[in-house]
């Protein structure tokens, strides 16, 4: 298993979009602090997951068939890495953002 060096600490994430869910983001954006460039809510399974899938916008198909480039996070934990997704996060489901 591939172990990531995230551009955050844990001290450095901060209470900004509690309880919203886990999401999935990229490695480009939690490692690389890459901004988040697409992003879209999909509806979601249970109330745990909120729907939202994060991403740079550069990765492709062989990127993302790598389970190891990209994992489920807490909404709030994308929000400290990009805040420009913030105003977006209570959009319906079916939304996409570029």
């Amino acid at each position: 298993m591939l172990h990531k060096i995230f551009k955050l600490k844990p001290d450095q994430i901060a209470p900004i979009a509690l309880g919203r869910g886990g999401c999935l983001s990229t490695d480009r954006i939690v490692v690389d602090g890459e901004p988040v460039r697409y992003m879209y809510r999909e509806a979601h399974i249970n109330s745990q997951n909120s729907g939202w899938r994060f991403f740079a916008g550069d990765e492709n198909d062989a990127y993302m068939a790598d389970a190891q480039r990209h994992g489920i996070y807490d909404v709030n934990t994308v929000v400290n890495y990009d805040s420009g997704v913030l105003p977006y996060l209570d959009a319906p489901f079916g939304s996409r953002y570029e």
